[in-house]
Parts: structure tokens; C-alpha cells; sequence
């Protein structure tokens, strides 16, 4: 099992569940099911002055083949194991990796 980062914002009256579908589908190409609730970081950008509250969730039941559906923010997706994952690192996975969150491990 590979570790796939992809993100967006939340739309109005949107649930977690179908902001992930959409999300994953719009980055990836890929149609994502059984999605469940992971963990949650609370991330503050300070030079940025922004603050998040990201909200992580994961399934294991996936369609399609991965795509870059946005050449201008992407160049390409790749798997990586999650002890492996390149530096450096988006902040809220920092923050994640240095919680106890497991990717293999449901809560």
C-alpha cells in the first residue's frame, strides 16, 4: 500500500466523503470508494499567516489508473512507501509524520 497526498478545500454543504471523491478524481483520475475517516492535523503556515485544521482519509478501494490531470501544479504522481516519503515535506505531513498515524492501521 502506497501513501497518495492529494488536497483541496472543502465546498459549501460538501461532505468529507465526497470532497475526497472529488478531489481525487479532479488531481488523480482515479474514483475512490469506501472512504473513511483517518486522522486530522492542525497546521499553521506562519510565514503565510494561515492556519488549516486538514483532514485525512484513506481507502483501500480505488478505480482507474493514475493521471496528472493538472500539468500546471503537478508533474508527475508517484507511490511511496510512508518511511520513505521524499524531503521535503508539505507541513501537514510533517505534522502527520510526527504524529503516531499509521496508513496501514484502521482506528
Amino acid at each position: 500500500m502506497g501513501f497518495a497526498r492529494g488536497g483541496g478545500h472543502l465546498e459549501f454543504f460538501e461532505s468529507l466523503e465526497d470532497c475526497a471523491k472529488r478531489e481525487v478524481l479532479e488531481e488523480t483520475g482515479l474514483s475512490i470508494f469506501d472512504v473513511r475517516l483517518a486522522t486530522v492535523t492542525n497546521d499553521i503556515f506562519k510565514k503565510e499567516n494561515k492556519h488549516y485544521i486538514t483532514i485525512y482519509v484513506k481507502t483501500d478501494n480505488f478505480k482507474g489508473d493514475v493521471k496528472v490531470m493538472e500539468p500546471d501544479k503537478f508533474k508527475k504522481w508517484q507511490w511511496f512507501d510512508w518511511n520513505e516519503l521524499p524531503k521535503p515535506l508539505f507541513l501537514p505531513l510533517e505534522n502527520l509524520k510526527e504524529t503516531d498515524f499509521d496508513p496501514l492501521i484502521d482506528r
